[in-house]
């Protein structure tokens, strides 16, 4: 038995669940009654029947007296709402609020009276009485007979994200924005490393650029190194520990053990392996870095944990300050690394003994007492790799920069890794974020992502995102979050069922902005918000008014007649690229790589489909070259028929001054493309048909900033966004 789906439809608007939704082809779709009710049970409600769904919604109208969080803009009085009955008298209730510093204020409800809508069903709300500090505070009210007082967190937030002086006066920036392991160096260990990132910050600021932009840099699998997509993590509240300079740690410089077995004839023999492949080999790269980090450790815990210097406070802070969370995260990779020993299939904690299956059991809380080395190493190893990023951006601070790094927030967690298995709630396990059927994927997207619970969030006044916005804004200027949609609404799928049998699930987008625009002012980061793909005007508009900067990629920038919009006609309040992580390079692109390889690896078995798509894509080449040669940019001796012109570095150049001269805040560049590389980083689509998340750049970064043309072109970009030239 099952409530009717009159019921389901009702109850679901109720809970944030959208009956239906415009889809790509700009028709209504409608979502079936076996997943409503399958989602509504995951939020906890009955739907065997129309009575029983309707008394659980019932009592989840019945909400708290006080909301778990209360919101609040600068310059706003904080008015918070009681729902209380209409006999209660407003004279037994008096609050006091404690600020995040420490200062307190008072006052009597009776006194402060806003509204009083109880006679309507709705709450009585009073004023705070004056403005408040940006920030976290506590509200606390008390009833006469009562013992213990109603409490709520109060959050008082910006208007906008925070953006630099630069950003602010309306200076033109630019960036390479690159995939951090496919950086080849004659010195690292087989996959571009925070020391790399150094080499390319001082080089990119000495040729004008203003940020270097990352891609994720999250958690991810140690014991799984091939696990080795950045945006399917283990955690994005800790960092991935491969991608340490092993050499720079201050204990390898002390470590006589750890010298010589790098300087052996044997390990040297395997870096230069390493190095010299095309395809980053994660598996030897995480077997020469463990080899070695744990001897590191070792010299650090003789040298100064054991005689608690002044080194080892600072250790010892990080992991107190990191919290549950990131002891989770150490003891995760410390069991999932023993447990895979002798070649076994343990790929999540899944595959765990059940008594190590969660985090809170206490099996592993005794794990991490009898095996507090093998602990200790994963918190040491997180410990150095935020103390490297930490140095990569004040080096690019120094350098000039006005950003520094950018960091990218992935979308989700994969379901195996160790914030799931540490997880208390927050996460919907039998769901996944996906996206429904549009016209490049017709069956829909599931990325294999449990999605947050809204209402647990909410409840818990939003620890969750608030701790992950602290880890990702630090040790950075930027911070990128992909699938900006999501702070408006997800598509959830149910476990067991296709892609396009999902829904959207509404999220509170406006204290999401709230909350994030708060960060952003206290960690002096700036916000770009990847929203490409089908954006609801609302969330246009609320993005821009955030503060956020929309991101434009140059080759879905079309208008209706299908021509290229132009760069100048872009909102100042954006990032532009040419090219992403997620498409063809610009060579793969202009030389249809991009649709040559998805024809051999099965993507697109249609060859009336597929001819279709090079159709198009002629036709989308002409109009680049004419709208570049409109506007000025095409290189002379460029030929203006398409079919004909192949991809060089003339006009590669050409199109990126192109979108330099544009009116967006923000211009990201490719390596890729200035290298003139085919080879895409990644297939969307493809797991095992292709290398995915693992082509280096084609030149070292020594040899790539010695090429007079490279360094050329950079100062040509400098000069046109200076110029600002619409």
């Amino acid at each position: 038995m099952v409530a009717h789906r009159d019921t389901l439809v009702r109850v679901s608007k109720e809970a944030g669940i959208k009956e239906c939704y415009i889809d790509s082809w700009g028709k209504e779709a409608h979502i079936s009654s076996h997943t409503l009710s399958f989602m509504l049970q995951e939020l906890g409600y009955d739907t065997s029947s129309d009575k029983s769904l309707q008394t659980a919604l019932e009592k989840e109208k019945k909400s708290e007296i006080l909301s778990p969080v209360v919101f609040a803009q600068e310059d706003q009085h904080v008015e918070v709402p009681l729902r209380i009955s209409l006999s209660a008298r407003e004279s037994d209730f008096e609050w006091c609020l404690t600020t995040e510093e420490g200062e307190s204020f008072s006052g009597y409800i009776q006194s402060d009276i806003v509204k009083d809508d109880r006679e309507n069903g709705g709450p009585l709300i009073f004023s705070i009485g004056q403005a408040l500090p940006f920030g976290y505070h506590q509200l606390s009210i008390t009833r006469k007979r009562r013992k213990s007082p109603y409490t709520t967190t109060v959050i008082v937030a910006p208007k906008t994200c925070y953006k630099q002086n630069g950003l602010a006066q309306g200076k033109k920036l630019w960036g390479p924005s690159v995939q951090l392991y496919t950086l080849k160096t004659e010195h690292n260990w087989g996959m571009g490393d925070f020391g790399d990132l150094k080499h390319l910050v001082v080089e990119m600021a000495q040729l004008g650029a203003d940020f270097v932009g990352l891609n994720p840099i999250h958690a991810l699998f140690p014991a799984n190194p091939e696990g080795a997509s950045p945006y399917s993590p283990s955690s994005r509240r800790w960092l991935n520990i491969f991608y340490i300079d092993v050499s720079s740690i201050p204990e390898f410089a002390l470590s006589s053990e750890a010298q010589k077995k790098v300087g052996s004839l044997e390990f040297q023999a395997q870096l230069h392996e390493a190095r010299q492949t095309h395809w980053v080999n994660y598996t030897k790269v995480a077997s020469l870095k463990m080899q070695i980090l744990p001897l590191l450790y070792k010299e650090f815990k003789k040298r100064h944990l054991n005689v608690n210097t002044s080194r080892a406070q600072d250790f010892l802070s990080f992991v107190d300050k990191g919290g549950e969370s990131l002891m989770a995260q150490a003891a995760f990779d410390a069991l999932h690394t023993e447990l895979r020993v002798d070649g076994k299939d343990i790929w999540g904690w899944q595959a765990f003994p059940e008594k190590y299956q969660q985090f809170q059991n206490s099996a592993v809380q005794k794990y991490i007492n009898d095996h507090s080395d093998k602990v200790n190493l994963y918190l040491y190893l997180q410990w150095i790799a935020d103390s490297q990023i930490e140095e990569v951006q004040k080096l690019a601070l120094e350098q000039g920069m006005t950003i520094g790094l950018y960091r990218d927030l992935a979308v989700g967690v994969a379901e195996s890794g160790s914030e799931v298995w540490a997880d208390q709630g927050n996460l919907m396990l039998n769901l996944s974020i996906g996206a429904p059927p549009d016209n490049l994927g017709p069956l829909g997207q599931n990325w294999g992502l449990p999605p947050i619970n809204p209402q647990v969030m909410r409840h818990r006044a939003y620890d969750s995102f608030i701790g992950l916005l602290r880890a990702n804004m630090n040790h950075c200027g930027s911070l990128r979050i992909d699938h900006v949609l999501g702070l408006l609404r997800l598509w959830w799928v149910p476990r067991g069922a296709s892609a396009k049998e999902g829904a959207y699930m509404s999220y509170p987008v406006h204290e999401l902005l709230s909350i994030l625009a708060l960060e952003s002012h206290r960690h002096q980061c700036s916000v770009i918000g990847e929203d490409l793909g089908t954006v609801p005007d609302e969330m246009t508009e609320l993005l821009s008014d955030a503060g956020v900067h929309s991101y434009k990629v140059f080759f879905f920038s079309r208008a209706p007649d299908g021509g290229y919009i132009s760069p100048s006609h872009y909102v100042s309040q954006s990032m532009s690229a040419l090219c992403t992580h997620d498409m063809p390079t610009l060579r793969g692109f202009w030389h249809c790589t991009d649709l040559k390889m998805g024809s051999q690896l099965g993507i697109y078995p249609d060859e009336k489909q597929l001819q279709c798509m090079f159709d198009q894509r002629l036709e989308a080449k002409q109009s680049i070259l004419d709208s570049v040669a409109w506007h000025g940019y095409l290189p002379e001796g460029i030929g203006r028929d398409a079919s004909l012109v192949p991809m060089d570095s003339y006009l590669s150049e050409g199109l990126h001054l192109h979108l330099a001269a544009g009116a967006s805040a923000l211009m990201s560049v490719q390596l890729e493309d200035w290298l003139e590389m085919e080879k895409p980083v990644n297939i969307p689509g493809t797991v095992d048909e292709y290398p995915n998340w693992r082509r280096k750049l084609s030149l070292t970064l020594e040899d790539i900033f010695t090429r007079e043309d490279i360094r050329s072109l950079a100062r040509h970009i400098t000069q046109v966004r200076q110029k600002g030239k619409s």
